[in-house]
């Protein structure tokens, strides 16, 4: 099954996005492989936008040191929306819609 259009996109975005960090750092291929602890080939799966497990796209994250914007990116605090709406949600369980069945 493929990713969806725009996911594919972003995915491909930040592979770019990731080798261009890992070549700032003056690191090869190689060195961020063996430092995240992934194979080569897929590093270059990540660097290509390609699927993989987001232990493997974190690590690699790590190690070209942008791991920690993308977790900050996550955080709801560092968004006015999220400011705004993560008081009422705090305390509160998510559920799904409850449907109504006729008589």
């Amino acid at each position: 099954m493929s990713a969806r259009p725009g996911l594919t996109r972003d995915m491909r975005h930040m592979g770019e996005n990731l080798r261009a960090w890992r070549k700032i750092h003056g690191l090869t291929a190689e060195m961020v492989a063996q430092r995240a602890r992934v194979s080569r080939d897929t590093l270059r799966a990540i660097e290509n936008g390609h699927s993989t497990s987001s232990e493997n796209l974190l690590a690699v994250m790590q190690v070209v040191g942008v791991i920690h914007s993308v977790v900050d990116a996550t955080n709801p605090v560092n968004d006015d929306f999220g400011v705004r709406n993560l008081q009422r949600t705090l305390h509160q369980r998510v559920r799904q819609p409850r449907t109504t069945h006729p008589a």
